[in-house]
């Protein structure tokens, strides 16, 4: 049983929403915090396989444009919804994208939508807001780093995403010496090497303006964005720069005959916004986390 609170439509009746089939969400419950004009972020919580977990929603409806990493939906594109999801730690599902649709369909969004992951509190979001630009983060850094960090594994494959010695050695992938008591590890068939299931992101930045963007400001402002997350840590006396899989959402309305707006650097009248709305909410979200080890 799948239930939830819906919206009347103005626009004649509520389309039929992709199939749910297989989503283990047996309740779903919706709180409407405070906020500003424009899409509001709703918090919606859901019990799915004996976790009670939190999800935010923002339903943009037509006209606005994202551009993302998320994992379902990325990319730059029109898009009718967002969707920031918490996952249980030790995330065991391999399909993270089909996940995220089920919540979406049981939340009865339709349409394009972008969907984003993190094992943190969703509950524990945090807003920050300039100058119509509104920033909503999500935030947990119990696995923090810098993103230019030593080499210690080989790259990954392309073909398999999993680490491979880069080349023959007298010593192991784990740096033991090989001997009749551990011997060398024998390498994986082609084709059969073990496939990891995407992580959960930690640190989810969703970004809402009130202005139109080109394509190269939508990017420009996604760079702004993960500027602003990185300074806000800094500020917090954490030592890193995030997680290996944060992610950045920035909607905007579609742009007109003009383009929309050329820049979203720092520097430029709403890339400085998206900087001060985007460091507020990270630094109130990241001051908790000094004490994790």
């Amino acid at each position: 049983m799948i239930g939830g609170a819906r919206r009347p439509r103005e626009d004649g009746p509520e389309p039929v929403p992709p199939s749910h089939q297989g989503c283990a969400i047996d309740s779903v419950r919706v709180h409407l915090p405070a906020q500003c004009a424009g899409p509001r972020a709703e918090l919606c919580d859901r019990h799915e396989d004996g976790h009670h977990l939190h999800h935010l929603v923002w339903r943009l409806g037509p006209g606005v444009r994202v551009c993302s990493s998320a994992v379902l939906g990325g990319g730059i594109g029109p898009r009718a919804w967002i969707l920031n999801a918490q996952v249980p730690g030790g995330y065991p599902r391999l399909d993270p994208d089909r996940h995220l649709a089920e919540i979406a369909a049981a939340e009865g969004l339709s349409g394009p939508g972008a969907g984003l992951m993190t094992a943190a509190e969703v509950a524990a979001y945090t807003t920050g807001r300039d100058g119509g630009v509104t920033a909503t983060v999500t935030t947990g850094l119990g696995v923090r780093g810098w993103a230019a960090a030593p080499e210690t594994t080989a790259p990954e494959s392309l073909a398999s995403q999993t680490a491979a010695p880069e080349c023959a050695t007298d010593e192991t992938a784990t740096g033991e010496t090989p001997t009749p008591e551990t011997p060398a590890p024998e390498p994986a068939a082609p084709g059969m090497e073990p496939r990891t299931p995407p992580r959960p992101g930690t640190v989810n930045i969703v970004v809402v303006l009130p202005v139109a963007l080109s394509d190269a400001a939508l990017v420009n402002a996604v760079a702004t964005a993960t500027e602003a997350k990185v300074q806000a840590l800094l500020d917090a006396g954490l030592d890193c720069s995030g997680t290996p899989t944060d992610a950045v959402c920035v909607a905007a309305p579609e742009p007109g005959p003009d383009g929309g707006e050329p820049f979203a650097g720092p520097r430029s009248p709403w890339g400085a916004r998206i900087a001060r709305a985007v460091h507020a909410a990270v630094l109130a979200g990241a001051r908790p986390a000094r004490g994790l080890s």
